[in-house]
């Protein structure tokens, strides 16, 4: 009894022993590794670095254009080749652009900290027999056969109500220069889409209500050009004459107002603009367009802009329809109204006559001009420029909505009417336009010649209106199709003798409001 009792409990301590050497060689589950962690603080697609608590989100699109009749930004046929309607213009020009934005953000005892840079891989169509070649940013760009070019938009730091680097001004409307279109050129207001060298501080004081100041860089988005109307010859062919601006002395000061709420926005914005000239001509017996420490300069003046702009959502048409609307007026800050990426348009349009070769329309774009000597003050007189520009947003259902958009700009020189008559007074900014003007045009030595009769007025108006649908058949894919009509309302009249820019023969030319439409389609893929 012992002798089985013995063997029974030997066998049950060996079957132990067996099953415990075998659970030991089985394999241990390991703890998992969370290679990437999502962070929900501040919305879809931010995850966290690894080993770090700073959320990252990686993101942009592809984008293809085709433009007909226009620019690779939808720039109307304005200047140029295309404003000349000759022989070089490109019928059509194409763009493929890549967007690539970082945007990192860390929670600290002084709130967010956030830095956010984009960068644009682009190819442009530019077209490389050209007579007047007008690369898409800067001289230095390269869009050529298989080729093309990287570009900076926004590169910033944002903390504790700071924001450091290049980012939108604090002067700008949160919908910049597109209210409902899809070109990057419409007129009659401020635009610093792709950023602007700043510092600037924003206050939050609850309820939507906010405030912003800044220094802004005014070099690429804030000023357009000075006239030194004493040189010989200082107007050119095509109505637009060198740019004497000195260098940046002060940056542009900006601030804005702002009320967001659940109806729409309110804002009201201002900028002060520092206008300053190179230097004065030395006078009579020095060679022509001589420029010399020893003459002087103008004295620099300030001048500045205002804004207010309105959004209204919800509005009876339709879900998620709005009505966004700004208007701009500026004094010595023409780039607050008449503003595109790089330096502002001169127009220079090209058409047919009732007689004579063609006919011509001009628009000088400045913020100032000045008409050093014992026949003018020497002072710089400021350009005015006022506009208004807006869209009504309508979507049609989910996949489809269609934009109706529009703008008027006007630019006015110093002067009164009697000033529209060659040698009347110099004294003013018309008057010393206007005799500048006839300098640089053949034959003409009055406001009468046996070449033609015309009428001197350096003043112009611009005027947009656009439509643009959109179809949606995937989320974050849009397919746009844009058609925009530009006219120039220039306030020369008769005809005149001159020989413009290469092609155009020297001929009379007939002066006479201008018109061009323009087609742009596009499509998108945000990610």
């Amino acid at each position: 009894m012992i002798g089985a009792r013995t063997l029974i409990l030997g066998s049950a301590a060996s079957l132990i022993a067996l099953s415990g050497a075998q659970a030991a060689d089985l394999p241990v589950k390991a703890k998992a590794v969370e290679y990437v962690r999502i962070c929900s603080l501040y919305g879809a697609g931010f995850f966290y670095i690894p080993g770090t608590d700073t959320c990252i989100k990686i993101g942009g699109y592809l984008r293809a254009d085709v433009t007909f009749n226009g620019g690779a930004h939808g720039t109307p046929a304005w200047s140029g080749d295309l404003g000349q309607q000759n022989r070089y213009r490109d019928y059509f020009v194409a763009r493929s652009r890549m967007a690539l934005t970082v945007d990192t953000r860390t929670a600290t005892e002084y709130g967010v900290v956030r830095t956010f840079g984009q960068g644009d891989f682009q190819f442009n169509n530019i077209g490389g027999g050209s007579a007047n070649p007008t690369l898409p940013f800067s001289s230095n760009s390269l869009s050529t056969a298989g080729g093309g070019y990287v570009a900076v938009e926004y590169l910033f730091i944002q903390f504790a109500g700071f924001t450091f680097g290049k980012s939108a001004s604090a002067y700008s409307t949160p919908w910049q220069g597109f209210p409902g279109n899809i070109n990057s050129n419409l007129l009659g207001g401020q635009n610093t889409d792709t950023g602007v060298n700043n510092i600037q501080y924003t206050a939050e004081f609850g309820n939507g209500v906010s405030a912003s100041i800044g220094l802004d860089d005014p070099t690429v988005w804030e000023r357009t050009a000075v006239y030194n109307l004493s040189i010989p010859s200082a107007i050119g062919a095509n109505g637009t004459g060198s740019n004497a601006y000195a260098g940046v002395h002060a940056p542009d000061i900006v601030g804005r107002i702002r009320v967001d709420q659940a109806w729409g926005l309110f804002q009201l914005s201002a900028a002060a603009h520092e206008v300053n000239g190179s230097y004065n001509t030395l006078g009579a017996g020095a060679a022509p367009n001589a420029l010399s420490e020893i003459s002087g300069h103008p004295e620099s003046k300030w001048g500045g802009a205002v804004m207010a702009a309105l959004q209204i959502k919800n509005i009876p048409t339709g879900a998620g329809d709005d009505i966004k609307l700004d208007v701009s007026y500026a004094k010595g800050a023409t780039k607050y109204v008449i503003s595109t990426s790089g330096s502002s348009p001169n127009f220079a349009m090209f058409g047919d006559s009732g007689f004579g070769y063609q006919s011509v329309g001009f628009g000088a774009t400045t913020d100032g001009v000045y008409f050093p000597g014992a026949a003018g003050t020497g002072g710089i007189a400021l350009t005015t420029a006022w506009g208004v520009r807006g869209a009504f947003n309508h979507n049609w259902n989910p996949y489809w909505s269609t934009s109706l958009f529009g703008s008027y700009a006007a630019v006015r020189y110093d002067g009164g009417a009697d000033d529209n008559l060659l040698g009347a007074g110099t004294t003013t900014a018309k008057g010393a336009y206007c005799n500048a003007f006839a300098a640089s045009h053949a034959g003409q030595t009055g406001v009468a010649s046996a070449a033609g009769t015309y009428s001197c007025n350096p003043d112009f108006n611009v005027s947009q209106l656009g439509v643009v649908t959109r179809w949606t058949p995937v989320k974050n894919l849009t397919f746009s199709g844009e058609v925009q009509w530009f006219h120039l309302d220039q306030k020369m009249s008769g005809s005149s003798v001159f020989t413009a820019t290469a092609p155009k023969p020297n001929a009379l030319y007939e002066f006479k409001d201008q018109d061009t439409v323009l087609l742009q389609f596009r499509a998108q893929r945000n990610f």
